[in-house]
């Protein structure tokens, strides 16, 4: 399969907002949960902290591991979206497509919100 470069950014775009969404969003954080372990401290002022870590080891902890480099979930999504593309275009074009205007809205929104000096 060969590339254009929209076809190229289309895919940059929807693979950033899916990362994005496995690794931060709060929406997710229940699929995210069985691979962590939830801790809390203290802090400085004497408040208490939540953190939360992978897991220690077996398959829980390779996959917590995995959600925690959003490098490492930014590849094996952005390999599952070019397979999806090269093999089963007509469910996955509108997938991706959708998901890269949504990339492109955060990214913008960021852009906003940083720089809107409100």
């Amino acid at each position: 399969m060969r590339l254009t470069f929209i076809q190229f950014f289309i895919l940059g775009f929807a693979s950033f907002r899916i990362t994005h969404l496995i690794v931060f969003d709060k929406i997710t954080a229940f699929l995210r949960a069985p691979f962590f372990d939830e801790f809390t401290m203290k802090d400085e002022d004497g408040n208490d902290a939540v953190y939360i870590a992978p897991k220690k080891s077996g398959v829980r902890g390779w996959i917590g591991e995995l959600l925690s480099c959003y490098w490492c979930t930014g590849i094996w999504v952005s390999i599952a979206l070019f397979l999806s593309a090269l093999y089963f275009p007509k469910w996955a074009e509108p997938v991706i497509i959708i998901f890269a205007i949504a990339g492109v809205a955060s990214l913008i929104e960021s852009a906003v919100q940083k720089w809107g000096g409100e």
